[in-house]
């Protein structure tokens, strides 16, 4: 993401140069506009939800922080003593993180990334949608594989969206001819910067062991929040 297709970077950039009432509309294929406050993307570790700081303690060994945003995340691992890689594909955040001080920055597609080896990938703030899909899903897990070392694992959150479709008497309505009903559309913006739309995927606990396990990941679910949010591990068995 550059010039003006990099809101989230651009958004990040302002915070840093003053504008701390900063905000990013999100335009959503599911529901009405939303907006995220960029100051929660600067979030010490203990204004930090209980399921991140768990995440944050379940970290081992040398970790791939995915779509690491203003590097909040990364510099509470560093803070831990971890050797962290903070990774995303905006121009502006990598930049922001640089000056922040997160000490190992890659601007890459994590799908492009090869010939290093980590214990630990990290994915938090629904992170995992980064794959975009249920086919996506297949292409990470196995990429993903290549990427851990003996005994790595994937801390992923995500949510069940389910709940989303619910009618007024409790029952689900869905398209069934539409596809899996967590794969949604986005479209980020910050004043004259639009990302344009691009796929995310909300991948429902069930579903996401399914997959693991084709892959040849171990599932264990360690938090379920409140509102179908959760923090999933991942370990790639020998």
């Amino acid at each position: 993401m550059t010039g003006k297709k990099d809101p989230i970077g651009t958004a990040i950039q302002d915070y840093l140069k003053g504008n701390k009432r900063a905000e990013i509309v999100v335009e959503s294929s599911i529901t009405e506009d939303d907006v995220i406050p960029v100051d929660y993307l600067f979030r010490t570790r203990y204004e930090m939800p209980e399921l991140e700081q768990l995440a944050l303690d379940e970290c081992s060994g040398r970790v791939l922080d995915i779509g690491a945003g203003a590097g909040c995340h990364s510099l509470a691992l560093q803070e831990q003593g971890l050797e962290v890689v903070a990774l995303d594909i905006s121009e502006g955040a990598v930049e922001a993180m640089q000056q922040r001080g997160v000490q190992q920055v890659l601007r890459q597609d994590i799908f492009k990334l090869k010939g290093q080896q980590f214990d630990t990938l990290l994915l938090l703030m629904n992170g995992i949608g980064i794959v975009g899909d249920l086919k996506g899903l297949d292409r990470f897990l196995k990429h993903a594989a290549t990427l851990l070392r003996p005994g790595g694992k994937i801390l992923l959150e995500s949510s069940d969206i389910l709940y989303m479709y619910e009618e007024e008497d409790g029952s689900v309505l869905l398209d069934l001819n539409a596809g899996y009903y967590g794969e949604v559309k986005y479209n980020m913006k910050y004043k004259d910067q639009a990302s344009g739309w691009f796929n995310w995927l909300f991948i429902d606990p069930a579903i996401l062991q399914d997959y693991a396990e084709k892959h040849n990941y171990s599932f264990e679910l360690l938090y379920e929040g409140e509102d179908g949010n959760y923090l999933a591990r991942l370990s790639l068995n020998p």
